[in-house]
């Protein structure tokens, strides 16, 4: 009689054997059609001639000018640049030029892996690898602030949308992905499709200063925010890392704040606007337009962003791991090429005139991305309650916005004309 360990060891050798037998076998290393992207693949035929003769059009197609491109380059080589071997790899250049034609079209990964002429597998993992790369190689653009950082984005929210103090702009988002496997309800939404959840904060440009990536989709009305730690941190008290400054033209004192909608709390250093719209008094009208003028840099920041890589539009045909990965890396790439762009050709900008919301006109991201964003607003963030601090906090805005200090000259008209969310 056979022993155990002999069962065993015939058990697994049928089950290998029987595996072997189903394997499909491989027919060819490159697959014929494909052996001539050295010749006529899509980075050969249209993107090296379009370097050259046609910047307008390299813009369109990568979000960003040739020179950019190379500094880009340059940042994430070290991370994606492979040896040779029996078979000449794909470059570097060649991968990021893929990657970049994914997230900005948002096109499936067999429509590029056809037009690149590489294989479907291969270029999945290109655009794994590259989106890591762009995370790690971008690092410097998406870091926490830190020191006279805090005070430059104070003064940017004061001189440009004309609320004191404020450091930052916090909303929430789902991001659309196709369902897990065997994740059950936990990434479904109360929206009726298959999420994770994006929280961030701004600064006065549209740059991203925080980021939290990743929860599961079921959690929005259960306490995101506050798991994050971004938000523990906030809602401890330990953000931000400023002390109590003046209101401008005052000697009037007030803790910096960071300005939200009505789904966050109301604490001591995180405002959000008057609940209702019908029982307000003026005064509570004229803050809550000057709160949004404020916080709809947040909500301009994801549009751009869905805008520019339209990847982000779209419920994304990958792993939810390669889906974070991906909106890390647009992210990144969001700040690295919003930085300094006041310093570019209206044309070359990533960010041009009329992109975002001013003056009451809505941006041209809302007409790009309506419909199509998988961007979807979160409903109430966090359980935790307003503190009576906060709302005296509020108070003491509210009344500045009175002031000849800090009064706008148009916002009475604005409150009068029930525009209150207009920028």
């Amino acid at each position: 009689m056979a022993s155990i360990e002999e069962v065993v060891l015939l058990y697994l050798l049928r089950r290998h054997n029987k595996n072997n037998r189903n394997r499909r076998t491989r027919r060819w290393g490159v697959r014929p059609l494909n052996t001539t992207r050295i010749q006529d693949g899509e980075f050969v035929s249209l993107v090296l001639p379009m370097r050259q003769l046609d910047e307008e059009k390299h813009f369109e197609y990568f979000r960003m000018t040739a020179e950019t491109f190379d500094h880009l380059l340059d940042r994430v080589v070290p991370f994606i640049q492979h040896p040779a071997c029996h078979r000449a790899p794909v470059s570097a250049t060649e991968r990021l030029s893929a990657t970049l034609r994914y997230l900005s079209t948002g096109m499936s990964q067999t429509a590029l892996a056809a037009s690149y002429k590489l294989g479907t597998a291969t270029v999945s993992k290109i655009i794994k690898e590259v989106c890591l790369a762009l995370w790690a190689g971008l690092e410097e653009e998406v870091k926490c602030p830190e020191g006279a950082q805090w005070e430059a984005i104070r003064d940017g929210f004061w001189e440009k949308w004309n609320y004191p103090n404020c450091v930052g702009a916090i909303d929430g988002k789902h991001v659309r992905i196709k369902a897990p496997a065997n994740s059950g309800s936990s990434f479904f939404n109360y929206k009726g499709y298959f999420s994770f959840v994006l929280m961030a904060a701004c600064d006065a440009q549209y740059r991203f200063t925080f980021v939290d990536v990743g929860a599961f989709g079921k959690e929005s009305d259960a306490g995101v925010f506050s798991r994050s730690k971004f938000g523990a941190e906030l809602l401890q008290g330990r953000l931000p890392p400023l002390p109590c400054a003046p209101l401008p033209g005052t000697e009037v004192l007030t803790p910096h704040v960071f300005v939200a909608d009505e789904a966050f709390p109301q604490k001591i250093n995180l405002m959000r606007p008057y609940p209702g719209s019908q029982q307000l008094s003026h005064d509570q009208k004229v803050y809550n337009y000057r709160h949004s003028r404020a916080r709809r840099i947040i909500e301009n920041s994801f549009g751009i962003l869905a805008a520019r890589w339209r990847i982000m539009g779209k419920a994304m045909e990958c792993s939810e791991d390669t889906a974070e990965v991906v909106t890390k890396a647009c992210i990144a790439l969001h700040n690295f090429l919003a930085k300094g762009d006041q310093d570019l050709p209206e044309e070359n900008r990533y960010i041009p005139p009329g992109m975002a919301d001013r003056d009451g006109a809505p941006g041209e991201w809302r007409r790009i991305v309506e419909g199509d964003t998988n961007l979807t607003r979160t409903r109430r963030i966090t359980a935790a309650r307003a503190t009576q601090d906060g709302m005296a906090v509020r108070e003491i805005f509210k009344e500045y916005f009175q002031t000849d200090e800090g009064r706008l000259e148009w916002q009475d008209q604005h409150v009068r004309r029930g525009t209150l969310h207009n920028v």
